[in-house]
Protein backbone atom coordinates (compact mmCIF):
# COMPACT_ATOMS: atom_id res chain seq x y z
CA UNK A 1 0.00 0.00 0.00
CA UNK A 2 1.27 3.51 -1.37
CA UNK A 3 2.22 5.87 1.60
CA UNK A 4 -0.87 8.35 2.40
CA UNK A 5 -1.13 11.61 3.96
CA UNK A 6 -3.58 12.07 6.86
CA UNK A 7 -5.02 15.45 5.59
CA UNK A 8 -8.39 16.63 4.23
CA UNK A 9 -7.09 17.03 1.35
CA UNK A 10 -5.91 13.21 1.14
CA UNK A 11 -9.63 12.37 2.02
CA UNK A 12 -10.59 13.92 -0.29
CA UNK A 13 -8.42 12.23 -3.11
CA UNK A 14 -9.02 9.08 -1.87
CA UNK A 15 -13.20 9.68 -2.18
CA UNK A 16 -12.82 10.73 -5.68
CA UNK A 17 -10.30 7.50 -6.30
CA UNK A 18 -12.98 5.45 -4.52
CA UNK A 19 -15.59 7.39 -6.93
CA UNK A 20 -14.43 6.47 -10.24
CA UNK A 21 -12.87 2.75 -9.10
CA UNK A 22 -16.68 1.99 -8.00
CA UNK A 23 -18.06 4.21 -11.42
CA UNK A 24 -15.66 1.95 -13.54
CA UNK A 25 -16.13 -1.55 -12.73
CA UNK A 26 -19.56 -1.97 -14.20
CA UNK A 27 -18.11 -0.62 -17.23
CA UNK A 28 -15.26 -3.75 -17.38
CA UNK A 29 -18.21 -5.99 -16.23
CA UNK A 30 -20.19 -5.02 -18.89
CA UNK A 31 -17.02 -5.17 -21.80
CA UNK A 32 -16.49 -8.93 -19.88
CA UNK A 33 -19.74 -9.88 -20.94
CA UNK A 34 -19.46 -8.44 -24.59
CA UNK A 35 -16.10 -10.34 -24.76
CA UNK A 36 -17.69 -13.53 -23.48
CA UNK A 37 -20.70 -13.41 -26.19
CA UNK A 38 -18.12 -12.41 -29.18
CA UNK A 39 -15.99 -15.66 -28.30
CA UNK A 40 -19.02 -18.00 -28.34
CA UNK A 41 -20.10 -15.63 -31.56
CA UNK A 42 -16.91 -16.68 -33.16
CA UNK A 43 -16.83 -20.10 -31.97
CA UNK A 44 -19.65 -20.97 -33.38
CA UNK A 45 -18.92 -19.51 -36.81
CA UNK A 46 -15.48 -21.68 -36.62
CA UNK A 47 -17.47 -24.68 -35.99
CA UNK A 48 -19.96 -24.22 -38.68
CA UNK A 49 -17.34 -23.19 -41.07
CA UNK A 50 -14.95 -26.37 -40.04
CA UNK A 51 -18.53 -28.71 -40.55
CA UNK A 52 -18.61 -27.24 -43.99
CA UNK A 53 -14.70 -28.15 -45.12
CA UNK A 54 -14.91 -31.26 -43.89
CA UNK A 55 -18.65 -32.21 -46.04
CA UNK A 56 -17.49 -30.78 -48.63
CA UNK A 57 -14.08 -32.75 -48.41
CA UNK A 58 -16.24 -35.77 -47.84
CA UNK A 59 -18.16 -35.30 -51.06
CA UNK A 60 -15.05 -34.37 -53.03
CA UNK A 61 -13.32 -38.13 -51.84
CA UNK A 62 -16.93 -39.35 -52.80
CA UNK A 63 -16.82 -38.28 -56.56
CA UNK A 64 -12.92 -37.71 -56.94
CA UNK A 65 -11.72 -40.99 -56.77
CA UNK A 66 -14.26 -41.81 -59.89
CA UNK A 67 -11.68 -39.95 -62.76
CA UNK A 68 -8.82 -41.18 -62.82
CA UNK A 69 -7.18 -38.15 -64.63
CA UNK A 70 -4.28 -37.26 -62.67
CA UNK A 71 -4.65 -33.45 -62.92
CA UNK A 72 -3.28 -30.79 -60.95
CA UNK A 73 -5.42 -28.08 -59.73
CA UNK A 74 -2.86 -25.56 -58.54
CA UNK A 75 -1.08 -24.89 -61.82
CA UNK A 76 -4.46 -23.70 -63.37
CA UNK A 77 -4.99 -20.83 -60.74
CA UNK A 78 -2.81 -18.50 -57.75
CA UNK A 79 -4.17 -17.19 -54.69
CA UNK A 80 -3.86 -13.19 -55.61
CA UNK A 81 -4.99 -12.15 -51.99
CA UNK A 82 -7.31 -12.23 -48.79
CA UNK A 83 -9.37 -9.05 -48.55
CA UNK A 84 -10.19 -7.96 -44.65
CA UNK A 85 -11.42 -5.36 -43.22
CA UNK A 86 -10.90 -3.86 -39.71
CA UNK A 87 -14.72 -4.14 -37.05
CA UNK A 88 -15.06 -3.54 -33.68
CA UNK A 89 -15.67 -5.03 -30.70
CA UNK A 90 -16.00 -3.34 -27.10
CA UNK A 91 -13.56 -0.87 -28.03
CA UNK A 92 -11.27 -3.32 -29.88
CA UNK A 93 -10.42 -3.40 -33.72
CA UNK A 94 -10.50 -7.21 -35.15
CA UNK A 95 -10.17 -8.12 -38.27
CA UNK A 96 -12.93 -8.78 -40.90
CA UNK A 97 -12.51 -11.77 -43.31
CA UNK A 98 -14.24 -10.44 -47.41
CA UNK A 99 -12.80 -12.35 -49.62
CA UNK A 100 -9.86 -14.29 -51.47
CA UNK A 101 -8.95 -13.13 -54.83
CA UNK A 102 -7.48 -15.54 -57.56
CA UNK A 103 -5.60 -14.84 -60.73
CA UNK A 104 -6.55 -18.04 -63.23
CA UNK A 105 -4.35 -19.69 -64.96
CA UNK A 106 -5.34 -20.31 -69.24
CA UNK A 107 -5.37 -24.12 -69.88
CA UNK A 108 -6.48 -26.03 -72.56
CA UNK A 109 -10.62 -26.65 -72.32
CA UNK A 110 -10.21 -29.56 -75.16
CA UNK A 111 -7.45 -31.58 -73.27
CA UNK A 112 -9.00 -31.27 -69.77
CA UNK A 113 -11.36 -33.20 -68.20
CA UNK A 114 -15.05 -31.54 -67.67
CA UNK A 115 -14.86 -32.38 -63.87
CA UNK A 116 -11.91 -29.32 -64.02
CA UNK A 117 -14.46 -26.68 -63.75
CA UNK A 118 -15.89 -27.89 -60.72
CA UNK A 119 -12.91 -29.18 -59.13
CA UNK A 120 -11.54 -25.32 -59.30
CA UNK A 121 -14.98 -24.10 -58.07
CA UNK A 122 -14.65 -26.30 -55.27
CA UNK A 123 -11.11 -25.91 -54.15
CA UNK A 124 -10.93 -22.16 -54.15
CA UNK A 125 -14.10 -22.54 -52.24
CA UNK A 126 -12.43 -24.35 -49.95
CA UNK A 127 -9.56 -21.70 -50.04
CA UNK A 128 -11.66 -19.24 -48.94
CA UNK A 129 -13.09 -20.88 -46.18
CA UNK A 130 -9.90 -21.63 -44.79
CA UNK A 131 -8.58 -18.17 -45.24
CA UNK A 132 -11.96 -17.11 -43.02
CA UNK A 133 -11.42 -19.78 -40.57
CA UNK A 134 -7.63 -18.11 -39.71
CA UNK A 135 -9.32 -14.34 -39.91
CA UNK A 136 -11.81 -15.84 -37.27
CA UNK A 137 -8.77 -17.58 -35.40
CA UNK A 138 -7.13 -14.30 -35.69
CA UNK A 139 -10.52 -12.44 -33.66
CA UNK A 140 -10.18 -14.97 -31.31
CA UNK A 141 -7.17 -14.76 -30.42
CA UNK A 142 -7.27 -10.63 -29.96
CA UNK A 143 -10.74 -11.04 -28.64
CA UNK A 144 -9.26 -13.68 -25.46
CA UNK A 145 -6.47 -11.16 -24.81
CA UNK A 146 -8.30 -8.49 -24.40
CA UNK A 147 -10.51 -10.55 -22.19
CA UNK A 148 -7.48 -11.64 -20.02
CA UNK A 149 -6.46 -8.05 -19.34
CA UNK A 150 -10.03 -6.96 -18.51
CA UNK A 151 -10.60 -9.46 -16.19
CA UNK A 152 -7.15 -8.82 -14.54
CA UNK A 153 -8.44 -4.72 -14.57
CA UNK A 154 -11.72 -6.45 -12.77
CA UNK A 155 -9.67 -8.38 -9.88
CA UNK A 156 -7.49 -4.93 -9.66
CA UNK A 157 -10.03 -2.86 -8.80
CA UNK A 158 -12.12 -5.54 -6.78
CA UNK A 159 -9.48 -7.08 -4.92
CA UNK A 160 -7.24 -4.54 -4.48
CA UNK A 161 -8.03 -0.75 -5.45
CA UNK A 162 -11.47 -0.71 -3.90
CA UNK A 163 -10.58 -2.04 -0.85
CA UNK A 164 -7.30 0.16 -0.54
CA UNK A 165 -9.30 3.43 -0.85
CA UNK A 166 -11.82 2.35 1.55
CA UNK A 167 -9.32 1.22 3.56
CA UNK A 168 -7.08 4.55 3.54
CA UNK A 169 -10.61 6.51 4.15
CA UNK A 170 -11.24 4.78 7.10
CA UNK A 171 -7.51 5.26 8.39
CA UNK A 172 -8.04 8.86 7.37
CA UNK A 173 -11.34 9.46 9.57
CA UNK A 174 -10.21 7.97 12.31
CA UNK A 175 -6.82 9.90 12.42
CA UNK A 176 -8.34 13.15 11.49
CA UNK A 177 -11.08 12.25 13.90
CA UNK A 178 -8.74 12.10 17.26
CA UNK A 179 -7.10 15.35 16.12
CA UNK A 180 -10.02 16.78 16.44
CA UNK A 181 -11.04 15.04 19.35
CA UNK A 182 -7.43 16.34 20.83
CA UNK A 183 -7.68 19.64 19.59
CA UNK A 184 -11.21 19.95 21.71
CA UNK A 185 -9.62 18.18 25.09
CA UNK A 186 -6.78 21.28 24.27
CA UNK A 187 -9.12 23.80 24.14
CA UNK A 188 -11.34 22.72 27.35
CA UNK A 189 -8.06 22.16 29.03
CA UNK A 190 -6.61 26.00 27.75
CA UNK A 191 -10.06 26.99 29.06
CA UNK A 192 -9.76 25.54 32.61
CA UNK A 193 -6.78 26.47 32.83
CA UNK A 194 -7.82 30.52 32.35
CA UNK A 195 -10.84 30.31 34.10
CA UNK A 196 -8.92 29.21 36.83
CA UNK A 197 -6.45 31.77 36.66
CA UNK A 198 -9.74 34.55 36.37
CA UNK A 199 -10.98 33.16 39.28
CA UNK A 200 -7.38 33.15 40.97
CA UNK A 201 -7.09 36.72 40.11
CA UNK A 202 -10.51 38.01 41.24
CA UNK A 203 -9.89 36.46 44.68
CA UNK A 204 -6.67 38.15 45.18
Amino acid sequence: MAKIKYTKNELKRQKDNLKRFTRYLPTLELKKQQLLVEIRTIQNAVEQLEADVRSIEQDVANWAGVFAEDVDLSQMFTVKDTITDTGNIAGIDIPLFKDVTFIDHEYDLFNTPIWVDRALEVTKSQIRRMSELKVLHKQQYIIREELRITIQRIKLFEEVKIPESKENIRVIRIFLGDQMTAAVVRGKIAKAKLEKKKNEEALA
